[in-house]
């Protein structure tokens, strides 16, 4: 059986936490899309860990972990990552990287600094971890993928042929230092010295998985609202954050995936630009920050506050239609234990009409929201295992969500390590 781990919101919905736990009874672990600019932080057994491209089923032993062919791949990044979990106590994972996943390279990075330099105060908040000019390169058909490394000749031939393109916007655009591709060769040499033990086919692996009846986790970055077609574009990210990518960026049959664990975040956070309904401001969103996840809501790529607000059904209803949630799981509900009132935006106000459709991103950025207001449980719910034993207000929180969204909450998530998850019957 395959299933999918995604996100509802805007990204940072705790998708890690979810695939390790589900890991534990999994044979594969896929990302199957993204890059290194969004992390999945982890806390379980062997310590807290973010991890930005290694699939989150590597603290699971016995379980294959693949990066696939859709993930935008950081050599660099991932044999960082991979000695970092290694040098943690963990063992070492078993890893397999698609051939046809394709790279990020060095001049990927440049140009996504020198763009978002350019745009000034029009940037998008890139992380600058080079994923929009990667993807660009890839439809352009001028990407590099990791089976090109093991053909030094072609490959010395193609970069140069690539990098004297380059050259001209860097030179006349930017009025940067131009590209050596020598340099850029000598890296590329590096990398297959660095992944050569870790590559292989991934489909056929997963494919032969899938009709032995194994299963498989696809693992999401980002969430429904970061998505390219689906998203707040442009203020999106540059891949397709949806499960149904996963049939694309893992190489598993699209009627494979039965079943989509569709991660939801008990509250609203936001990194990056972008039309924010609910969002607050000013000390209220700094005590919602300062409360949230494990040890508050800061990217763990880049360490930046996130913009917070209140959780947004319109939005999340959207985010798992787009998915096609049949599993919803809230996270982070422990975050709110300090508030007296909770609000919940369940509706957008547009030109004076309430709608509770999430719209196109022109009309996105004239909603100012509806909400109401419920009372908080001020206690914490840290350590509780049975949903009925949660506060009343809490439950009755969870369950107002769930009517206004309309897909069925199976789990709530009420801390940041594996066991602190309770089984909503």
């Amino acid at each position: 059986m395959v299933k999918a781990v995604v996100g509802a919101n805007w990204g940072d919905e705790g998708k890690g936490k979810i695939t390790d736990m589900l890991a534990q009874n999994a044979d594969i672990v896929v990302r199957f899309q993204g890059g290194a600019n969004a992390g999945h932080t982890i806390k379980n057994k062997y310590g807290k860990f973010a991890l930005h491209t290694l699939p989150s089923g590597v603290f699971n032993e016995g379980v294959i972990n693949c990066i696939g062919n859709g993930v935008a791949l950081d050599v660099e990044k991932l044999l960082r990552e991979l000695d970092g979990v290694v040098s943690g106590g963990v063992p070492k994972p078993c890893l397999m990287i698609s051939e046809r996943a394709q790279m990020v390279m060095p001049y990927h990075i440049l140009f996504d600094e020198y763009e978002e330099e350019r745009l000034g105060k029009a940037s998008f908040g890139s992380t600058k971890s080079g994923i929009a000019p990667f993807y660009s390169d890839k439809y352009a058909k001028i990407g590099f993928q990791v089976c090109e490394l093991f053909d030094e000749q072609a490959l010395r031939a193609k970069l140069e042929r690539i990098i004297a393109v380059k050259n001209v916007t860097i030179r006349e655009l930017y009025h940067k230092d131009p590209i050596d591709p020598d340099a850029v060769f000598a890296t590329c040499m590096k990398w297959k010295e660095g992944i050569a033990p870790y590559v292989g086919d991934v489909r056929k692996l997963v494919y032969e998985a899938e009709k032995a009846g194994k299963t498989i986790l696809l693992e999401g970055q980002l969430g429904s609202l970061k998505d390219t077609d689906h998203g707040i574009y442009p203020m999106v990210t540059s891949s397709s954050t949806v499960a149904g990518f996963g049939a694309i960026g893992a190489g598993v049959p699209p009627y494979a995936i039965k079943e989509i664990y569709t991660v939801i975040k008990a509250y609203s956070s936001a990194v990056g630009a972008g039309a924010f309904v609910s969002e607050i401001f000013g000390e209220e969103a700094k005590q919602m920050r300062d409360h949230g996840g494990d040890g508050g809501e800061y990217g763990a790529t880049t360490g930046r506050p996130r913009r917070m607000g209140w959780f947004d059904c319109v939005a999340t209803r959207y985010g798992c239609e787009v998915q096609g949630t049949t599993h919803g799981i809230l996270t982070v509900v422990d975050a709110l234990g300090y508030l007296d009132e909770i609000k919940i935006c369940v509706g957008y106000e547009i030109d004076g009409k309430v709608t509770k459709d999430f719209p196109v991103t022109p009309l996105l950025e004239k909603a100012k929201p509806v909400l109401v207001t419920m009372p908080g449980w001020k206690c914490d719910i840290g350590g509780i295992r049975k949903y009925k034993d949660l506060p009343q207000a809490c439950r009755d929180y969870i369950e107002f969500i769930e009517r206004e969204i309309g897909f069925p909450i199976k789990m709530v998530s009420n801390g940041p390590a594996r066991e602190d998850i309770i089984i909503k019957e």
